[in-house]
Formats: C-alpha cells, sequence, structure tokens
C-alpha cells in the first residue's frame, strides 16, 4: 500500500494555484470589507444538531460525522459554512438591526461537486441578516457581480427564481409532504408526464400552474406571461413583482438575467429568490445564494436573511491558467547593501529568493527570472538571459 496517496477527490493545492486561491480570497474579503461585511471563522466542527438544523436532508448526507471523545456525541466536519455564520449572527452576536457578515474556509463534503470536482472546496461568501425587503436581496446580488468582476470574470449571467411560488401552489391545496417532494422532483426535470399523473387529483387551476411552470423560462418577459397565467395568489403576484424590482435594479451593471420558475434549488432551505450565477466560458454555476429566512429560528432567533457563496477553489479550477510570479534571485553575500536592496524589493512586492550558503540553486526550479547584480557601486536587477543551474 502506497502511503502517500490520499483518498478519492481530496488533493494537495500546489503552489500555483494555491497562490492564486490566496489572492482571490484577499481581493474578495477586501472588496466586502469595505462593503461593511465583517468576517467571521466559524469552527470546522460542531454537533450534528447544530450543523443541519433546519437546512434540509441533503446537508445532513454530505456531512462527515464523528463521535467526540470528550463527550460521546456526535459531530459532523462542516459541508456548508452558512448554517454556521446564520448561527453566529442569531445566537453569538444578537444584534437587533443589520448586520453584514462574510466568511471564507475549507468545507469537507462526502461526494464531489461543483466546478472543481473535489470534497474539500474553499467555500467563500457574504450573508447579510435583519432585512426581509428586496433591497437587501438587491445588495447581496450586486456585491456578488462586483466580486466576480474584480476577480477578472466578466460576461456574466444571473439565473433567478422564487420558492415561494410552487410554495404557494402547494399551501394552497394543502398538498401532503410526500406528494409535495414528489412533485419538486419532476419540476427539477421539468417532467410534465409525471406532473400529469401527480397531480391528476388536484384541482384543475393547480394542476395548470405545475405544468405551466415548466415552461416559464427566459427573460424578463416571463414574469410578465407568468402573471397572466398563473393564479392570482398574493404570495404568487408578491415573488413576481420581488423578481422585477430585482431585474431592474442590475440594468446599470454588466450583467445579463433570466427567469426559471421551476427551478427550486435550495427548495427546503430558502424561503424567497433563489439565484445561480453563470459566465461565458464556464460550466456550472460559479455561485449560489439566496433567501433563507428561517435558519435562525433552530438557534433561537429567526432572523430575515438573504446571501451567496462560491467554491474558491473549483474558480480557479475553471479560470484560464496563470502564470506564477517570477522571482529575483539573490546572491549569498554579506554585505549589508545587499540586504537593504532585497529588503526594498520586498517591500515592494517582488519575490527575492536569497541563494544559501554551500549550495548550488536551480533557477528554473525557484522560478526565476531576474537577478542582483553588483556593478556601478550598487546591486542592481537585472535579466537572466539564460536560466541555468
Amino acid at each position: 500500500m502506497r502511503n502517500w496517496l490520499l483518498p478519492e477527490y481530496i488533493e494537495d493545492v500546489l503552489p500555483a494555484e494555491a497562490a492564486r486561491i490566496e489572492c482571490l480570497r484577499r481581493t474578495l474579503l477586501d472588496l466586502f470589507r469595505v462593503h461593511g461585511y465583517q468576517y467571521v471563522i466559524p469552527p470546522m466542527l460542531e454537533y450534528m444538531e447544530s450543523l443541519i438544523t433546519g437546512v434540509g436532508h441533503d446537508l445532513d448526507l454530505a456531512t462527515f460525522k464523528v463521535v467526540d471523545q470528550l463527550t460521546g456525541r456526535l459531530m459532523g466536519v462542516r459541508a456548508d459554512m452558512t448554517p454556521q455564520v446564520a448561527r453566529i449572527d442569531a445566537h453569538l452576536l444578537n444584534h437587533q438591526g443589520i448586520t453584514r457578515l462574510c466568511y471564507a474556509g475549507s468545507v469537507l463534503r462526502t461526494k464531489p461537486d461543483g466546478l472543481a470536482l473535489t470534497r474539500e472546496p474553499v467555500q467563500l461568501g457574504a450573508e447579510l441578516y435583519g432585512h426581509a425587503g428586496v433591497a437587501s436581496d438587491i445588495e447581496i446580488q450586486r456585491l456578488l457581480i462586483k466580486a466576480l468582476q474584480a476577480v477578472g470574470i466578466s460576461q456574466l449571467h444571473i439565473d433567478f427564481s422564487h420558492v415561494n411560488i410552487f410554495g404557494s401552489l402547494i399551501e394552497a391545496s394543502a398538498i401532503p409532504a410526500q406528494l409535495e417532494q414528489d412533485l419538486y422532483v419532476a419540476l427539477q426535470s421539468k417532467d410534465q408526464s409525471s406532473l400529469t399523473v401527480l397531480s391528476q387529483h388536484l384541482d384543475k387551476t393547480t394542476r395548470e400552474a405545475l405544468l405551466r411552470l415548466t415552461e416559464l423560462n427566459g427573460d424578463k418577459t416571463i414574469l410578465l406571461k407568468a402573471a397572466k397565467l398563473l393564479p392570482a395568489i398574493p404570495a404568487i403576484q408578491e415573488a413576481l413583482a420581488s423578481l422585477t424590482q430585482v431585474s431592474n435594479a442590475l440594468n446599470d451593471l454588466d450583467v445579463t438575467v433570466s427567469f426559471d420558475l421551476s427551478e427550486l434549488r435550495g427548495y427546503h432551505y430558502h424561503s424567497g429568490i433563489v439565484f445561480a450565477t453563470y459566465a461565458q466560458g464556464y460550466k456550472g454555476p460559479l455561485a449560489l445564494g439566496g433567501r433563507y429566512d428561517e435558519v435562525g429560528q433552530a438557534f433561537g432567533r429567526a432572523r430575515p436573511a438573504t446571501g451567496f457563496s462560491l467554491d474558491l477553489r473549483g474558480l480557479v479550477t475553471a479560470m484560464s491558467p496563470a502564470k506564477s510570479a517570477m522571482a529575483i534571485f539573490a546572491p549569498e553575500n554579506d554585505d549589508q547593501t545587499l540586504s537593504f536592496k532585497i529588503d526594498s524589493l520586498r517591500a515592494e512586492g517582488h519575490i527575492v529568493i536569497q541563494e544559501l550558503a554551500g549550495f548550488e540553486s536551480n533557477l528554473e526550479e525557484l522560478n526565476c527570472d531576474r537577478k542582483l547584480a553588483h556593478y556601478n557601486s550598487g546591486w542592481h536587477v537585472v535579466a537572466i538571459d539564460k536560466v541555468a543551474k
């Protein structure tokens, strides 16, 4: 058995990729900071009740579980940081007004997913608590757009939906839980045949509305069409109005929007607008988000909440390969002016690698394309004409 082998879909992050992930992390957290989002670091391990309460069965299946040797209780390695941040807002900070929080860190999942197809994504996100209006949804979406544009991703496309449209049909018809789940699954695959069979005993208005949801996808004209075709249930009309308001609020940004009213991503977790962000040239969503007003209730205080998250590792994997930052090679020398020169270059952000005494450096392995040379009574950076040992 080769003891250096890692488990399937668990990988080391090597220098070039690690540097890029860290650069993006710093860029995005700095962006969040100037927008008023405070950084928090939740723990890797929590008791299972805290990790998955109120967020649905899917997260339970995605969570690695261990037994706490101190208490004997079942603990989980976090598979999603969003519930942890909701706990921090509801239970620890306990602010009465609006709270803006952000986070970044590794999560562990039982099965690979995302752009990187890894079981250890690097999750980064921003969450806004304490505001129930569409204005906070718009703030979160605009922040996400700025974040992706800040790391060089353009031609963004956001696909919106609203879980209350389907939820209102379920509530109005008093549909039992098992049938609700079956209808949800059929809608996700836009399976009209299954929907027809499943809804055959429902009233005509609900049955037709469920079938129409599978066809209500496209640009903002879909919202006008939905207002005419769907039942005049107040919650549905309110959901369509919110989607219209969000769409209009993004007109000044370089982004296109679409709507898919049968998309119920996170239906058992979200409570309002949901969205996925895509970009030309990238497979799959770059970021996911939405409103989740009920999660804090499990921690003793229900708070309106909306936010988004993305996988930094997946983002780097999907982006065009970046060239590693080149370094400057400095010879081993006790000259104090050389030390001053090295310190000055490093303060400017240059990578300077100094030779160790008695060791001949491989400049190619060190990724050096320049060196410090002494002439004209001083140390100067010059190009290495030919990289050699």
